[in-house]
């Protein structure tokens, strides 16, 4: 009978000394303070465009973000270099840094999905970052370069204890043909291939039941053998259930799960406990925040950390 397994807190990590401070920073002297993160999102103006502002035309100025990021205690911002640059100064050591150090606007296809860097370890060393974030399209057919990309990132990491926390999105006609990006075969692909190559900390969104138009092609790939079988097993699953599969994959990399498009309160708090409880290090919320004006906002932060409290590590 298999150990239950026990999920990663930063005591059980391998890492070099400054690693291991810099996450000390993020998970116990910023956010909920208890080993979990709380980690506010703004990248969107880059891979989304200025359409993800229209809900609150105040997130357009990064300054607004900032602000909520400073009053609500986040445990860090996610930003690139333009806006690390132009609006980190005022919030130097109060809020934690995370430099995205690539990205892509949504203008070409997305069939050859990758990212170019934007910036690079050094600069976040220079920006006074906690740690940096790479987005990594698995499955995508430019998926060589990304992970050679990717490699070069985490050596840089490595040479200079920064964190390197991994958005490891599922992309690409082959991920499409099995069921979407968002099946549970795909994150929990995903998740494995974050810890397999070397990420610290893994972005993951939450696993969803198959669209019913791609249901056939799931079910084919599943059917395959006995060891597929698991995920149609789990198309009846709980969110908890889900989650627990890919933080299980995810191994020795801690996981944030995404917030994705706005939600109604009652469903983000539902959200949030369904993924905490199994067994993740925190969430990265961006547009289910900065989407709301500031007093909501501020409100739904203190709400969130009070439930995150239950959870410390």
């Amino acid at each position: 009978m298999a150990a239950e397994y026990k999920v990663p807190a930063l005591k059980d990590l391998d890492l070099s000394l400054g690693k291991r401070t810099r996450l000390h920073r993020l998970l116990y002297e910023h956010g909920p303070k208890n080993g979990t993160l709380m980690i506010l999102p703004y990248d969107q103006g880059l891979e989304h465009g200025p359409v993800d502002f229209f809900p609150n035309p105040a997130s357009k100025n990064p300054d607004y973000v900032m602000k909520l990021a400073a009053e609500g205690g986040y445990s860090a911002v996610a930003i690139h270099i333009g806006l690390a640059k132009k609006y980190m100064k005022d919030y130097a050591g109060e809020v934690p840094l995370v430099l995205k150090l690539n990205g892509k606007t949504t203008i070409p296809s997305d069939a050859q999905a990758f990212s170019p860097l934007t910036g690079t370890v050094e600069d976040a060393v220079a920006l006074g970052a906690d740690a940096v974030g790479y987005t990594l399209y698995t499955g995508s057919p430019a998926q060589d370069r990304d992970i050679a990309q990717l490699n070069q990132v985490r050596a840089e990491c490595e040479r200079f204890g920064m964190p390197l926390i991994v958005w490891s999105y599922p992309r690409g006609e082959a991920i499409d043909k099995k069921g979407g990006q968002t099946s549970l075969y795909a994150v929990d692909y995903a998740a494995r291939v974050a810890n397999e190559l070397g990420a610290d900390i893994v972005k993951l969104n939450i696993p969803k039941k198959v669209k019913p138009e791609k249901l056939a092609d799931y079910e084919k790939l599943c059917s395959k053998d006995d060891d597929y079988k698991q995920y149609l097993a789990l198309e009846a699953a709980s969110d908890e259930e889900r989650v627990k599969r890919i933080v299980e994959s995810a191994g020795k990399t801690l996981v944030l799960i995404s917030g994705g498009e706005k939600m109604g309160d009652a469903d983000l708090v539902k959200k949030l406990e369904n993924v905490m409880k199994g067994g993740v290090t925190g969430i990265i919320f961006g547009r289910n925040m900065w989407q709301r004006d500031h007093r909501n906002a501020i409100a739904m932060t203190k709400q969130i950390k009070e439930m995150m409290a239950k959870y410390g590590r």
